[in-house]
């Protein structure tokens, strides 16, 4: 390890010279109280910024009590994350000046999501930050001086400011570490009382707007009905009282705009942590839970969707269906079946995403165009025994679909936002329906082999390039941090290089993919530069749903 008078001295040798010579500084240097290791410098000014790491020493600095568990680390380094970026965007957080990406200095973004990223590490021993500076040039010529402010005066100051425990900063630690118990205490009541989900009353659902994730100011506040509250006794924040959403088949009624969609995207998203003041913090779900929905246009791999679409009129085998460009009924099968493949065991789905064909079958055009006629056996007739064969729990918004209130367990009515238990009503008005039985069975069938890949990239939160062969996750709406799109680039890799091998399907891959995440973590898969940017856990299902949207396979 080199010393900081190493590091002016190279840095002093190689002022006002070609961009490049900035290489030589790569390497570990020792700043005391921590370490900085320069892993990765950009080859221009203008290209991705440089890859550096703050390895502060945490010996008797931030007590391992903090972070004793996995879901308090995660949420510890979620916080130590985000004061990072407060540190940033104040005015300590100075840039410096020069061309392109000159003087930038930035981490991994947040949501209001807590997830285990690559970005925060902390052990016992150290308190690992994983930044991105753009190294300074006037043109593509060094500014030295300009680089010595970043590495002498920002990032001593930022490590003091960020790492150091100070009375305050305990005060705010022992809050977050309070709610990640009382988080991971409900996700295990969840399982004791045969829930899919539990939402707070107090919750605030609603967002701000569209393209904000932030609480809406002065929104009606969550409020269960009596006949489904639960009350859990939460080792922080003593009795905490909601609705408890159980197993089977729910079915979310009432009016448009009256927050049918609004609670179904919070137990979307309920199967991840959310921070305090996002009004969601309460509110969890299943974290197999997948949502699913039509996706027109999308490939298939030699997926068994007999159960749902057969007899075809060119007599496509759909129980090894193959397709590169998806219906809106075949791609509802297939992500269907895909969830069930990767374990999910709670299926949520609103009708406003889904194709009609596949949620519905009239009764009078039942009677103009027979069963026989119709290669198309909608998930009514299947939801019941998916529950009682296999017990997967659907949770469904209907705004339409009444045939639904016949196979529901519990009818909600969303009423001005305001829940209401309407299941009573819902038994008087439903219909008999016909219903057909589940099987289990190996729903994806198509082995994978190895591939090299050259290069990945992320072009936002929703598309992977894989060398020129670009991954749409656009419907994947549980992905909910662009950082979870970088992982699955770096899994995709690793899968196809590393553990395909012309046997294993993609469940299996998922599965093994998923297995690693859990006992290594996500650095296990993310390489030294990490260029296609910081990474954050993602789940088995969404791996699965990602292999099995890829063209090349």
């Amino acid at each position: 390890m080199k010393t900081q008078t190493e590091l002016r001295t190279q840095l002093k040798q190689i002022d006002h010279k070609g961009y490049k010579a900035y290489k030589v500084l790569e390497g570990e240097y020792d700043f005391g109280v921590y370490r900085l290791c320069i892993d990765h410098v950009q080859g221009d000014p203008f290209a991705t910024p440089s890859r550096v790491r703050i390895v502060y020493r945490n010996q008797g600095n931030i007590p391992k009590q903090y972070f004793e568990n996995k879901h308090r680390r995660t949420a510890v380094e979620d916080y130590l994350l985000r004061r990072l970026h407060r540190f940033l965007r104040s005015g300590d957080g100075r840039a410096a000046k020069g061309s392109g990406k000159s003087g930038l200095v930035t981490a991994c973004r947040t949501s209001q999501e807590i997830l285990e990223r690559t970005a925060m590490r902390i052990s016992t021993e150290s308190i690992e930050a994983r930044i991105e500076v753009g190294f300074p040039a006037f043109g593509r010529t060094i500014a030295a001086g300009e680089l010595s402010q970043i590495l002498f005066q920002l990032l001593p100051d930022l490590s003091e400011k960020t790492f150091h425990l100070q009375p305050q900063m305990k005060q705010e630690l022992d809050k977050v570490a309070a709610l990640a118990d009382d988080q991971h205490y409900i996700r295990e009541q969840l399982i004791r009382q045969d829930l899919v989900a539990f939402v707070a009353d107090g919750s605030i659902l609603p967002r701000e707007s569209g393209i904000s994730q932030r609480p809406l100011r002065d929104a009606v506040l969550f409020h269960s009905p009596d006949s489904l509250a639960v009350t859990m006794q939460l080792p922080h924040r003593g009795e905490v009282r909601g609705m408890g959403i159980r197993q089977g088949i729910t079915v979310i009624a009432g009016g448009g705009f009256h927050g049918k969609s609004t609670l179904l995207k919070a137990l979307e998203r309920g199967v991840y942590n959310h921070i305090a003041g996002d009004g969601r913090e309460l509110v969890l779900t299943d974290q197999s839970a997948f949502k699913l929905r039509a996706e027109e246009h999308r490939c298939i791999h030699e997926t068994d969707i007999s159960m749902f679409i057969n007899n075809l009129p060119m007599r496509s085998d759909t129980t090894r269906f193959s397709t590169e460009n998806a219906s809106g009924s075949t791609s509802q099968a297939a992500n269907t079946v895909e969830a069930l493949a990767s374990g999910s065991t709670v299926l949520l789905i609103d009708e406003d995403t889904s194709a009609t064909n596949f949620m519905v079958r009239d009764g009078r055009m039942a009677q103009l165009v027979s069963d026989e006629k119709e290669p198309i056996t909608p998930f009514i007739r299947k939801i019941r025994s998916l529950y009682e064969d296999l017990g997967i729990s659907t949770v469904l918004v209907a705004g339409s679909s009444g045939d639904y209130l016949s196979v529901a367990d519990t009818v909600l009515q969303m009423d001005c936002y305001e829940t209401k238990d309407v299941t009573a009503r819902a038994k008087e008005l439903a219909a008999p329906l016909i219903e057909e039985t589940v099987k289990k069975t190996d729903w994806l069938k198509k082995t994978v082999r190895t591939k090299r890949i050259e290069k990945v990239r992320v072009h936002g939160w929703d598309t992977i390039s894989l060398d020129k062969n670009e991954l749409d996750l656009r419907y994947l709406e549980q992905i909910v941090d662009e950082s979870q799109t970088a992982a699955l680039a770096y899994i995709m890799q690793y899968i196809l290089e590393k553990s395909a091998d012309g046997k294993k399907t993609i469940p299996a891959l998922a599965a093994e993919a998923a297995d690693k995440l859990e006992k290594d973590g996500i650095l296990s898969m993310t390489p030294r530069n990490y260029g296609a940017g910081p990474a954050s856990m993602v789940r088995r299902q969404e791996i699965l749903a990602c292999l099995a949207r890829y063209r090349m396979l």
